[in-house]
């Protein structure tokens, strides 16, 4: 149930997030989410892909600090308390939430939303035993 995501320094400054993703695009490697974080002095481009192992390798070899965490896809009831309901679960649980950010995959009157938590196991364990699915990663590619 846990995605591997990559994490891409960058500076802030213009053009700094198209050279990583020249990168990418030159290897071939289609991305399939992304988010991007800044501060005054630098960036953070978060980036889900399906051959995550190859597009870390290949922005390492380009000179980018590159970082792999784990996210939890979570199916959240598309109508109004359906997030709540989620945040409900993981709040009961004591679980963290360090962020999350939309992937609007819309399936069956579900949005898949994207977490990082502090604790992912504890995360899985308390959205199932709830009822709350979770995407495998093949089912984002």
């Amino acid at each position: 149930m846990k995605i591997p995501q990559l994490s891409v320094f960058l500076e802030n400054r213009p053009g700094s997030m198209l050279e990583p993703l020249q990168s990418l695009a030159a290897a071939d490697l289609n991305l399939a989410g992304l988010s991007l974080a800044d501060t005054e002095q630098f960036g953070i481009m978060r980036i889900l892909l399906a051959d995550w192992q190859r597009a870390r390798d290949v922005l390492t070899r380009d000179g980018w600090v590159v970082n792999v965490s784990e996210m939890v896809a979570v199916d959240v009831d598309d109508h109004p308390g359906g997030l709540a309901r989620t945040l409900e679960v993981i709040a009961a649980a004591g679980v963290n939430i360090e962020y999350m950010y939309a992937f609007y995959l819309r399936r069956g009157g579900k949005v898949v939303l994207l977490f990082r938590f502090e604790d992912p196991d504890a995360a899985v364990a308390a959205l199932s035993a709830a009822g709350i699915a979770m995407l495998p990663e093949q089912d984002l590619y």
